[in-house]
């Protein structure tokens, strides 16, 4: 069985003990909410996007540790990204953290993203880790559904 130190690394701990850009954004433009009913982890992300491009963004909510430091480093990746980008990104953090997939992302490009990739070998932990990452999909894509992991 997979070691669960690994999962929880200093910069997965660091993350949710201080979340970044952890507060309602009063000025976001879009917003949805992530519910993942099999632990409780409940979010909700505000961006602020002009011309295509996320110029603020943050995150509310409770969760467990590896749901909270997912949505904080996610909030500091895609701040100044084009909306293109963040899907990508979006698309490529699913692929680090999903078991089912042999794809895997260029660990380069993921960049402190990276650390989430131990939680490939906890299948029910990646829910907790792409909460937020279905949040943000669906503000940026103005879809009026909860971004959930079911």
């Amino acid at each position: 069985m997979a070691d669960l130190k690994g999962l929880y690394q200093d910069l997965i701990l660091d993350h949710y003990r201080k979340p970044r850009n952890f507060h309602k954004l009063e000025h976001s433009n879009r917003q949805a909410d992530g519910l993942n009913p099999l632990c409780g982890d409940k979010l909700s992300v505000y961006l602020q996007i002009e011309n295509g491009i996320v110029q603020d963004i943050a995150f509310a909510g409770t969760g467990c540790a590896i749901s909270i430091a997912a949505a904080s480093m996610m909030t500091e990746s895609l701040k100044g990204k084009t909306e293109a980008e963040a899907k990508t990104l979006h698309d490529n953090f699913l692929l680090l953290v999903d078991n089912r997939s042999e794809n895997q992302p260029d660990l380069d490009v993921m960049g402190d993203l990276a650390v989430f990739s131990s939680v490939r070998q906890f299948p029910v932990r990646a829910r907790c880790a792409t909460l937020a990452w279905n949040a943000v999909r669906a503000a940026i894509e103005q879809r009026p559904e909860r971004g959930s992991t079911e």
